[in-house]
């Protein structure tokens, strides 16, 4: 292990603890210094049981450098839950979104979108979606409404796009119209492409989320190979980054890097690994979580210009069981992560939960575990979590949503898929 607690004492006496710049440090010398983030080491305000959610031993012994960076206390009292299954017999759903009448809308990997009831009747497939390379990871991914949906009909989907020479993480945007029981996405416009392309089936990211001042977020991996990771921390890359765009795909002149002739202008993090989840929270801020190796699953705000660095230091290993980077879990110019899990959950989503059916997650995430098949509720004081509550489903869970009405709604993996509906149980 490269880091002791006297290295950890020195590195908060260097950088203060209400420090607030976004960007890495630099001593003296030029230098950049490893960046714990803003409000790392408030003191939580929260205490737990004192027994931890994840009770299977760690696959590495390595050591968190943050206070209750994993494994935080479980919550004093767990909320207890109803579910209730709403629709039955998606393929491979990958995203749920809400429409403004109620209904859902879905996407399945294959390459088809989805309209179903209030009532979980699935309706036949919208026409007009575009050709979709769905092996492996990849295929029709995400989908989000514009701002203003209800006025202009525009939906915004993600999908590993079909190319000469392989695929990558393409972003369009369509009109959804309906008539007569049948629905199509009309003048469908590419706005986004990743580059460069790459021949692969993994780590397409492909998460959107529109921030509040109605630009895009979109979240790309690196591809996984290790011919390709690597470019994570390339910034003319477009492979292991989160991009915010505008609705026309071009780069905000804000951007961290807009204007910089050694950085794709669309960046506004990097160093990541494969980014599948991504949510505001209540002061619209962007957080993601994105999977990491054999260990070091993450919880990341991300900040524009930071480095989070993948490959250069994490909290996993490779898959044989080998170290990565020889070992580092910390690097010059990189931001430590918020929160990580060893053994990986699988983060697939994360949602905000700001309503009022489950008093005790309010102000909490929710997210989606493929691997720990349920969900994880994650309680946070500034930017440390303060207590971690699984809540298992037996399922693996593609997507995460809040519903109008307070209820979770998930998404459930799988050929024969489910969306799953969690209420207050009766009494509690």
């Amino acid at each position: 292990m490269k880091r002791t607690l006297p290295l950890l004492l020195a590195t908060v006496a260097a950088l203060g603890l209400g420090q607030q710049s976004g960007f890495a440090q630099t001593n003296d010398a030029g230098t950049p210094k490893a960046r714990l983030g803003g409000e790392a080491f408030q003191t939580p305000n929260a205490s737990g049981t004192g027994s931890t959610a994840e009770s299977q031993a760690p696959n590495t012994d390595y050591k968190p450098l943050l206070p209750n960076q994993t494994r935080a206390p479980q919550p004093p009292q767990k909320t207890e839950v109803e579910v209730a299954s709403v629709a039955k017999g998606l393929a491979s759903a990958w995203a749920l979104e809400f429409l403004p009448d109620g209904r859902m809308i879905v996407t399945e990997k294959a390459g088809k979108i989805r309209i179903i009831s209030k009532e979980g009747a699935i309706g036949d497939a919208v026409a007009g979606v575009p050709k979709v390379d769905s092996r492996g990871q990849g295929g029709l991914l995400d989908i989000a409404l514009s701002p203003s949906f209800a006025a202009d009909r525009l939906v915004y989907i993600s999908y590993s796009e079909p190319r000469e020479k392989g695929n990558g993480t393409t972003v369009a945007k369509a009109k959804l119209i309906e008539s007569g029981g049948t629905a199509k996405l009309d003048d469908l416009k590419v706005i986004f492409r990743q580059t460069p392309t790459y021949d692969g089936d993994k780590h397409f990211g492909s998460r959107l989320v529109f921030s509040t001042d109605g630009k895009l977020f979109v979240t790309v991996g690196e591809r996984s190979d290790k011919q390709t990771r690597g470019q994570a921390q390339d910034l003319t890359s477009g492979l292991g980054k989160v991009f915010r765009i505008d609705t026309d795909g071009n780069a905000p002149k804000d951007n961290p890097f807009a204007g910089s002739e050694k950085a794709k202008p669309e960046i506004w993090s990097y160093g990541h690994r494969n980014v599948q989840g991504a949510t505001l929270d209540g002061q619209g801020r962007l957080w993601i979580v994105e999977h990491g190796p054999r260990g070091g699953d993450e919880l990341n705000r991300p900040r524009p210009g930071i480095n989070y660095g993948w490959p250069i230091a994490t909290y996993g290993l490779e898959y044989s069981g080998d170290k990565i980077a020889d070992g580092a879990t910390m690097a010059a110019g990189t931001s430590q992560p918020v929160y990580y899990w060893d053994p990986v959950i699988g983060p697939s989503a994360i949602a905000y939960y700001d309503k009022d059916m489950f008093p005790a997650w309010k102000g909490q995430f929710i997210v989606g575990g493929l691997v720990s098949e349920g969900l994880v509720v994650l309680k946070l004081a500034g930017d440390t979590v303060v207590t971690e509550e699984r809540v298992p489903l037996d399922r693996r869970i593609r997507d995460v949503k809040v519903g109008a009405d307070g209820a979770i709604y998930a998404v459930t993996e799988g050929e024969n898929g489910e969306i799953l509906k969690l209420t207050s149980k009766k009494g509690s």
